[in-house]
């Protein structure tokens, strides 16, 4: 009896690539998008001035000793008294390089629209999180909270706290967290909820594992996207908030840099033509400002999964 012939190996097919990673994935749509792409790079802009601003500043303009009232409120381009410094846009009132101070002023409103940000995505993100695992009456009391916050106007209740504490950037900072923590805690929920009512949920509650762990270890991480875009566009408003209430002088005090203090320092020299001091520092926020919305528009479409590939 003749042997059995033995099999032929098939030749392989093209090897297949690798899955795509979220991270990859994220990377690959957002820079497919023109906007995003031009939206992060005003973003890093504004980001890059505010964090080398005391090397790339051509003076600090809230040391006075650098400052000369011979030079108060030069045209954009004029030299200095001594005719061998060029202020490319100009000084306001107080004899301050606005390029200059538009540096230090996106450092502070960045500062305060971050921190603010963080810590509302934080204290929110927990309220989300406990109401929407404990239910009952937990969920009522928390949500009931929540409703009365967002109805009221944010600059409202804002100017209320501010007039409450008196001026200050750790002032600025403490009530933007209270006006914002309320649609963190919202958004929280309703993607608690979603997560709430899964299988790896029930699985860990069937193991006995406790409270704190299913919510930070298991809920958290799932509920992180929403929440991280709700984050990037609120962290415009932030800032613009802030530049409101600086504007309307109950935010930051006048001896500290910020775009609204810096709007208003200007204000009252518009119609003496001089334009310049409350110009350049309007652009600067709306270029901070529309950077934020660009990203935050993009990853939104990104990571909402009705839009799945």
């Amino acid at each position: 009896m003749s042997a059995l012939p033995s099999a032929i190996a098939e030749p392989a097919g093209p090897a297949l690539p690798p899955p795509e990673t979220p991270w990859q994935r994220l990377r690959r749509e957002f820079f497919a998008s023109k906007l995003a792409a031009a939206g992060l790079v005003l973003l890093l802009l504004a980001v890059g001035v505010a964090v080398f601003a005391p090397w790339i500043s051509p003076q600090n303009p809230y040391d006075i000793g650098n400052l000369d009232i011979f030079d108060a409120k030069l045209h954009p381009g004029s030299p200095n008294a001594a005719g061998t410094m060029t202020y490319w846009l100009g000084t306001d009132g107080q004899s301050r390089d606005v390029l200059s101070a538009i540096f230090y002023g996106m450092r502070t409103s960045l500062m305060v629209g971050g921190i603010s940000v963080v810590a509302a995505l934080a204290i929110g993100s927990a309220v989300g999180l406990a109401a929407a695992y404990f239910g009952g009456w937990i969920d009522a009391l928390l949500m009931r909270i929540v409703d009365i916050q967002l109805s009221l106007p944010s600059i409202l209740v804002a100017l209320i706290l501010l007039a409450v504490l008196g001026k200050g950037v750790d002032k600025v900072i403490l009530a933007l967290i209270i006006v914002q923590w309320a649609y963190f805690a919202r958004a929280a929920r309703g993607a608690a909820l979603v997560e709430r009512a899964k299988e790896y949920v029930e699985a860990a509650q069937c193991m006995s594992l406790g409270w704190p762990r299913v919510l930070l270890r298991h809920m958290l991480p799932n509920c992180l996207p929403p929440l991280i875009v709700i984050a990037t566009i609120d962290l415009a408003h932030a800032i613009a908030l802030e530049s409101t209430l600086s504007f309307l002088g109950v935010g930051v005090p006048v001896t500290e840099p910020s775009l609204g203090m810096l709007i208003a320092n200007g204000f009252e020299f518009m119609l003496s033509g001089h334009y310049w001091i409350s110009f350049f520092p309007g652009i600067a926020l709306a270029i901070a400002i529309v950077g934020i919305n660009l990203v935050g528009d993009h990853l939104r479409d990104i990571l909402n999964p009705h839009n799945e590939r």
